[in-house]
This record gives C-alpha cells, structure tokens and sequence, in this order.
C-alpha cells in the first residue's frame, strides 16, 4: 500500500522530491539556500520543504554518504528526527550542520537524505530483579574484529 506525503515546497529553485523505485527507499533533500560557511560555522541549512507525514509515522534526515567529502560538513544531531506534529505551513526542514572546512553549499545541492518509519507501539516497563538471560560480556565486549 502506498502513503501520501503531502508537501509545501518554499521555493521553486529546487527540484521536486521523488521516489526512485528500485533504487533505494531514501529519498535526497536539496540546499534550498545559498550557505557559505568558514570552518567551524554552525547554520541550520535550509532544505525548502515542509511536509504532513503520514499518521503514525516519522522521518529520520541524515547526510547522504558524499556529503563530507563534497561540502565538509557534517550533522551536528547525527540523525534528525522529525515527527509527525512537525507539519505546519512555516516548518521547513532544516539540516543542522557544522563546517570542518571552508565551504559554499548551492542551492540545488543534494547534501541530506529522509526515510519514513512506522512510529514505535506503545510499551510498557517491567522491572524485574534478573533478566534471566546468558550475559554478552558487557559493553563494547564483541572485539574489533
């Protein structure tokens, strides 16, 4: 069953989203700014979108793989998160990014990438005194290799 994305677009500069069947489920997201940054810049990067997700789901917005070695930044949040209630009129999404480097990102560059996911069902907590499994080891206990 295919979902609808409804979607406010705040500028004409950019091209429109889509949905490439086969080649991956991540859909890529555009500078919609021009953003110059010097090296250690912090800029909320504007991506001219504002979308209504489905109900019960969230999209999760992170770099596109060459987006380090393109531009030099990278996503200050590691993975942003954007819920369902963020759908109004003025909510554009927005990259935050640090600049390693001296950098100039156009409009039109492709520096994000989104994916939607079912919202996580509700849970309860059970506190119990043992777990009564077998114990990994610990944290970090798999090795390096």
């Amino acid at each position: 069953m295919k979902e609808t994305i409804r979607i406010r677009y705040f500028t004409d500069e950019i091209e429109k989203l889509e949905y490439i069947d086969g080649k991956s489920d991540w859909i890529d997201l555009r500078c919609s700014e021009e953003t110059v940054m010097k090296a250690g810049d912090f800029r909320l990067i504007p991506l001219g979108v504002a979308m209504e997700l489905p109900r019960g789901y969230e999209a999760h917005l992170v770099p596109r793989s060459s987006t380090y070695k393109n531009f030099g930044i990278i996503q200050t949040n590691s993975c942003g998160i954007v819920d369902g209630s963020y759908c109004g009129d003025e909510d554009m999404w927005r990259m935050p990014a640090l600049a390693m480097r001296d950098t100039v990102i156009h409009v039109g560059d492709r520096i994000a990438q989104f994916r939607i996911f079912k919202n996580q069902p509700e849970i309860v907590f059970e506190e119990v005194e043992h777990l009564g499994n077998a114990s990994r080891g610990g944290f970090g206990s798999t090795g390096v290799k």
